[in-house]
């Protein structure tokens, strides 16, 4: 065969097509089964719809969400947005070179890689400074990361660990994950939104290898709700707990938004998130704008849509296309849409790259960023974290950046939907078996 040729395939035979098919369902339920061995939380679901009782601007709703999910909501606040690894990068970069006193970072992706290793480079070069850095990496986030940029910060100075490492006795925790990512600088900048420390988020979102994501550059009073999610999980990590004036300083109002950080844990508070999204989609009176990076809702989730679509709310969703690093969420995702479809609800998929975001806007008001996903392992299996933003103006901003996207995006209508072939049908409803731990 001349080289660069491609040979041609036989056609399957319909009995070999039956093995495969075969060899899917079995695959796909021994998956399930051991998914579902491996436990999440023991604690109890939330069960029912919550009852609409207030609209997102009612004084009534800050106070719930300031009550139920914990961390009260702070003024003087000034959050920016940084769209993909050219703005992300280089901003956070640039306050790690900074920093004169402690720097905190909490992350789940840390991949081999350029980034990875200016990251590893300014990291050491400020412990050998004598600032104090703290570094938490997710062992699975982590698992591709050069041994190498590990031995490197550690012998700078910095003080380094991986959370739940697997150990023989204990294997079942690498489904509890922290996903969380947050950095702070001397207690005073935080960061967080969707961004992996990885090549694939360097770069504009120019095409399939550089992804499309979102970052959130917050001070004022709500860095030390940050610094105290970083220190939830570095306690649990390590024993030791990060206090004085180097990690909260006093801070001093930046500006004029109300914002909120707040945390969910498997080990205490996993259904914050879940209820957090669900108060908002329950409060919304006028829009909801979602970008999701993984969509897989449960069935509260989807009932409290299509009842906020029913009485009026209009709802967009952005979510990946074809390019997705798991087809298997894209599948689990796709088998949901009908009744959200029925109800109005606009949903498109990505198309130039991989969609990374994970942003909500209610009403033009409030906008929820950070690392939570809109599935089950971000509501109940993993450490996540969310910055709440209520500022009118800031929503405005974030709207503006959906719209944006909206332009790279394919709407997939009922009529799409229902046209389906049926072998994506049946591929869908196997990745929906083990929807539970997506």
């Amino acid at each position: 065969m001349p080289p660069g040729s491609i040979p041609r395939r036989r056609p399957l035979s319909a009995k070999n097509k039956r093995k495969l098919w075969l060899a899917a369902i079995g695959g796909a339920a021994v998956s399930a089964a051991v998914l579902v061995w491996a436990p999440g939380t023991s604690e109890k679901r939330i069960e029912q719809r919550l009852e609409r009782l207030y609209d997102t601007d009612d004084p009534q709703f800050r106070r719930s969400m300031g009550v139920l999910l914990g961390p009260p909501i702070l003024e003087g606040n000034q959050v920016e947005v940084l769209l993909n690894g050219n703005q992300i990068f280089p901003a956070m970069l640039a306050d790690i070179r900074r920093a004169r006193r402690s720097i905190t970072f909490e992350t789940y992706i840390y991949w081999s890689g350029s980034i990875g290793k200016e990251f590893a480079d300014a990291l050491s070069e400020r412990a050998r400074a004598g600032v104090k850095v703290h570094v938490l990496l997710d062992w699975v986030g982590s698992v591709k990361m050069e041994p190498a940029l590990l031995d490197q910060m550690k012998q700078s100075g910095v003080q380094l660990e991986r959370y739940h490492k697997p150990d023989w006795w204990n294997f079942k925790r690498l489904n509890n994950r922290t996903h969380r990512k947050v950095l702070v600088i001397d207690g005073m900048i935080g960061f967080t939104g969707g961004v992996g420390i990885a090549d694939q988020w360097r770069g504009q979102a120019e095409d399939p290898e550089h992804w499309r994501d979102t970052h959130f550059r917050a001070q004022g009073p709500v860095v030390a709700q940050m610094q105290a999610v970083f220190n939830d999980n570095w306690v649990k990590a390590t024993g030791r707990v990060l206090d004085g004036e180097s990690y909260f300083p006093q801070l001093e109002p930046r500006g004029t938004q109300l914002a909120q950080m707040f945390s969910s844990s498997p080990s205490g508070g996993s259904e914050s998130m879940h209820l957090m999204y669900l108060m908002v989609i329950t409060a919304a009176r006028h829009s909801i704008h979602l970008s999701s990076s993984y969509f897989v809702p449960d069935e509260l989730a989807i009932k409290a849509l299509v009842a906020a679509a029913q009485r009026g709310v209009k709802i967009r969703i952005i979510t990946p296309g074809t390019t997705i690093d798991s087809e298997t969420v894209r599948k689990a995702s796709r088998a949901l849409w009908g009744p959200l479809l029925a109800a109005g609800i606009e949903i498109a998929e990505y198309q130039p790259t991989m969609f990374h975001c994970k942003v909500l806007v209610a009403d033009g008001l409030l906008v929820s960023v950070g690392s939570t996903n809109f599935d089950n392992r971000s509501f109940s299996l993993n450490d996540e974290a969310n910055l709440n933003v209520l500022d009118a103006e800031f929503a405005r901003q974030q709207i503006a950046v959906f719209e944006e996207d909206m332009k790279h995006a394919r709407r997939i209508t009922l009529q799409d939907w229902q046209r389906r072939p049926w072998r994506e049908r049946a591929l869908e409803k196997l990745a929906s078996v083990i929807g539970s731990q997506l």
